[in-house]
């Protein structure tokens, strides 16, 4: 079976971002497929350029995984007019990219944005191939919540594109049970959603690890050290993160990191500076390779939202990460994500945009670190156990077979051994 995959986004193991696909890519080549990816020269959490070359489309190969990377204007940052422009580059660049890709069984496409999803559409429809459409965030109903989206007819044409997508689509794959809910009351068929939910290799992650390189690099070798690892832009709540350091301020055991880049990051830098924030350094974006070392050099971790009706619905991978490290979580975050957390009993939550509860959070566990080791080693054990990418990938294949009519593969991977020390 061969897969052609359309994802703007994608990041391979040594660029920083969500490795979702990459991780189902390698588990499908492995079984014996051939993957063909589709993505941007641009890395979407960097805003650098990833691969050299000239020319509209540069190949790589990456463990056996085909990627065509497609020109794509350096904008990504830079305002959301411009972050734009950059997506429709894409949008027009990948078409001709995917063309290239001999011999396809599958076309998938994967949303937001959804100007990429059209072009997976489009190209399932030249090339007479089904058509896999993945559903990783609901826009463009995240985009109105938080504000981005506000001109009327601009909304009406980004609801009639969701609705054309889910009704020319094959079939639609999601990564939150509250996705299938959104639909089905869309008028999708049950029949016609799978749920295969964001997850994460336990593997990637050493829970004993005391990330004494990474500590040292960043001066905390003695702290209590709180980490957030994101992106840092408009939905994700980062100002309520800088008024709870705020409030620790005077705590002299506690720091906090933010592991990550994004268009937000200047004013954020600048509000940091304003609350006189000596307890809080911006780290940069790492690989998903180098959080290894960043989530065994934290104490705890925080995943934070802006406090709208649609993040409940959302599964965020850092959350997973999180877990497979065996750090606790502080959650301000309600939902589908609050439930994983609390059935882990893996973190605390804290109401969203509530930074008084978050300091306390955080404080609670600075002085109770047995509590604090406690909710790591049961939030590792709920995710190796129930959000294991190993398993998760063989769905994804078997999904795969089904839809290009493959006789399905027998093999089981091997779930990891769960470690029990977390430092």
């Amino acid at each position: 079976m061969r897969l052609l995959l359309i994802h703007q986004y994608f990041a391979g193991p040594s660029e920083p971002g969500g490795t979702r696909h990459y991780e189902l890519a390698s588990h499908l080549v492995r079984a014996g497929h051939d993957c063909t990816i589709v993505a941007s020269t641009m890395n979407y959490a960097s805003g650098k350029r990833v691969v050299e070359g000239r020319g509209l489309v540069v190949e790589q190969r990456i463990d056996g995984i085909r990627v065509l990377r497609a020109y794509t204007y350096p904008s990504l940052h830079r305002s959301f007019a411009w972050r734009v422009v950059a997506l429709v580059s894409f949008m027009f660049t990948s078409v001709w990219a995917a063309l290239r890709a001999k011999d396809i069984d599958l076309v998938m496409g994967t949303s937001p944005p959804l100007f990429q999803a059209l072009s997976a559409w489009l190209v399932s429809a030249i090339r007479r191939r089904p058509l896999l459409l993945e559903i990783r965030d609901l826009w463009p109903e995240f985009a109105i919540d938080i504000g981005l989206l506000k001109n009327p007819i601009i909304i009406k044409l980004a609801r009639w594109v969701e609705v054309f997508l889910y009704r020319r689509a094959t079939h639609l794959l999601v990564n939150s049970p509250a996705y299938r809910d959104y639909l089905l009351a869309k008028g999708v068929p049950d029949a016609k959603i799978t749920v295969i939910a964001n997850g994460v290799d336990p593997d990637m992650f050493t829970p004993e690890a005391d990330g004494k390189f990474f500590r040292e690099e960043m001066g905390v070798t003695d702290k209590f050290v709180v980490t957030y690892a994101g992106a840092l832009g408009m939905a994700n709540d980062i100002e309520t993160i800088l008024r709870a350091a705020a409030r620790l301020r005077t705590e002299t055991r506690v720091r906090f990191l933010l592991v990550g880049e994004g268009k937000d990051r200047p004013q954020l830098e600048a509000k940091a500076k304003e609350l006189e924030l000596g307890n809080l350094k911006f780290a940069g974006s790492r690989s998903k390779a180098e959080m290894r070392a960043v989530l065994a050099g934290s104490n705890i971790c925080l995943a934070t939202l802006k406090n709208i009706p649609m993040f409940r619905t959302t599964y965020p991978n850092k959350v997973f990460d999180y877990m497979a490290a065996g750090r606790p979580t502080v959650l301000a975050i309600d939902g589908v994500i609050r439930q994983v957390v609390e059935a882990a009993g893996g973190g605390v939550f804290v109401e969203p945009g509530n930074d008084r509860a978050l300091a306390a959070a955080i404080q609670s566990l600075c002085d109770d670190r047995e509590r604090c080791q406690a909710m790591g080693l049961a939030a590792r054990r709920y995710v190796v156990e129930n959000f294991n990418r190993h398993r998760q990938a063989q769905d994804f294949v078997r999904l795969l077979e089904r839809l290009t009519n493959v006789p399905q593969t027998d093999h089981e991977p091997p779930v990891p051994e769960v470690r029990e020390t977390c430092v």
